[in-house]
């Protein structure tokens, strides 16, 4: 099995594609106006309009702007370095300035548009390089 991609349901798609093109660095590959992805060499982030969840089945099988349980988890290499670019930016969304974790990883934690929490971080130990590498 390959673990293939993230998709998020989103009412406005517009502001959600900005967010993850500003953040990331990665150019939005847009399919049409409801469905597009960001390609990472892992993984594809595919953010999708609730207009596409008919396609499944219905619009009560997701509520967009509801996640309270998910975080998206992006290594950088620089964790203190992507804070300090992105920081006016990201402005009232910072939930957590970069700190260093017990399991090694130095991390910042703030939402995007629709309130998901996004987690940017970097391995700063031995241990946590191992990990990763």
């Amino acid at each position: 099995m390959k673990f293939a991609s993230i998709r998020i349901i989103t009412a406005d798609i517009k502001p959600l594609l900005a967010f993850y093109e500003k953040i990331t660095g990665l150019p939005v590959i847009q399919y049409t106006e409801d469905f597009a992805e960001f390609h990472t060499p892992f993984f594809k982030l595919a953010i999708g309009s609730t207009r596409t969840l008919e396609l499944f089945g219905g619009a009560h099988l997701a509520t967009p702007a509801s996640n309270r349980s998910v975080i998206l988890e992006f290594q950088v290499d620089d964790v203190d370095a992507a804070y300090h670019n992105l920081e006016k930016y990201l402005g009232d969304n910072i939930v957590q300035t970069p700190t260093t974790m017990p399991w090694g990883n130095r991390s910042m934690l703030f939402h995007d548009t629709d309130g998901n929490l996004v987690n940017f971080f970097t391995p700063v130990t031995p241990g946590a390089n191992e990990k990763v590498n």
